[in-house]
């Protein structure tokens, strides 16, 4: 009786051994797989006006009659959008596109699609002096197209009472500001379309600073005094159909900018 007791338990402990080995082969067999890491959503811009505070701006777009092109103001700038000129993206920012045969002001041979600053909720045009208070501009952008042939744009930019003061410009790959016509300091001498970046203005006694990427010095301070200041933000297409080749002034040639944030404060 006693043999057959041992042999008994042997073979119940066999059995146990066996069954926690099993246990832990189908646990392992059915150890879950990893989730995948889901993909952030997207937030889109539903219209212009959602992505960027319109309030105190009005609109120039590339369309309209000679000389004579469209212009929204507020309130109708508050709802409005107009595809391909000025729409919101689907990466939550406003676009802004001007072909090069777009519809001109008579001050210029180019077309744009370009906010012009604006008080007392777009009421009244914007008029500052370099010397008297403080006056800053940010904007986070991508340039997002060229033109064809010639490859130049302005994407922001501060006019006075008679004509540009600074501008920030793009030609070819060269990321510069510009003053007087020329390449004053060059922001970025190898720009790929599409690389999103930030340009900040700031107007303070009689001298212009311009902030590019954030950085806590200025890249350039311009010193000049003018008065019937105001900003400017979009696409203004450097080029036209008397600057492209045959068989590119068309509508699909154009120039375009993408805003995500734009930022006006005076003090």
């Amino acid at each position: 009786m006693k043999m057959l007791a041992r042999v008994l338990v042997g073979i119940f402990a066999t059995i146990m051994v066996l069954g926690v080995f099993t246990s832990e082969a189908s646990a392992k067999k059915r150890k879950p797989k990893p989730s995948p890491t889901p993909t952030p959503a997207v937030i889109l811009a539903a219209s212009p006006q959602t992505a960027i505070n319109l309030a105190d701006w009005k609109l120039t777009l590339p369309i309209g009659s000679v000389e004579s092109p469209t212009e929204i103001k507020q309130p109708a700038l508050n709802t409005y959008q107009i595809d391909p000129w000025f729409v919101a993206n689907s990466g939550g920012g406003v676009r802004f596109r001007a072909a090069v045969n777009g519809v001109t002001t008579s001050g210029s041979g180019y077309p744009r699609s370009e906010l012009r600053e604006m008080t007392d909720n777009g009421s009244t045009k914007a008029s500052w002096s370099s010397t008297s208070g403080t006056h800053t501009m940010f904007i986070d952008q991508a340039i997002t197209s060229l033109p064809k042939t010639k490859q130049h744009v302005v994407a922001g930019q501060i006019h006075d009472s008679l004509d540009d003061v600074i501008v920030i410009r793009l030609e070819s790959s060269k990321l510069y500001i510009n003053v007087d016509g020329k390449n004053i300091y060059t922001l970025d001498s190898n720009y790929t379309l599409g690389k999103r970046f930030t340009v900040k203005f700031v107007v303070s006694g009689g001298k212009t600073s311009i902030y590019y990427n954030n950085s806590a010095d200025p890249s350039y301070i311009l010193d000049k005094s003018y008065s019937g200041g105001y900003f400017k933000a979009g696409v203004y297409t450097q080029s036209n159909c008397t600057k492209e080749v045959s068989g590119l002034c068309s509508d699909s040639n154009f120039g375009e900018v993408v805003i995500y944030q734009l930022n006006v404060t005076h003090g």
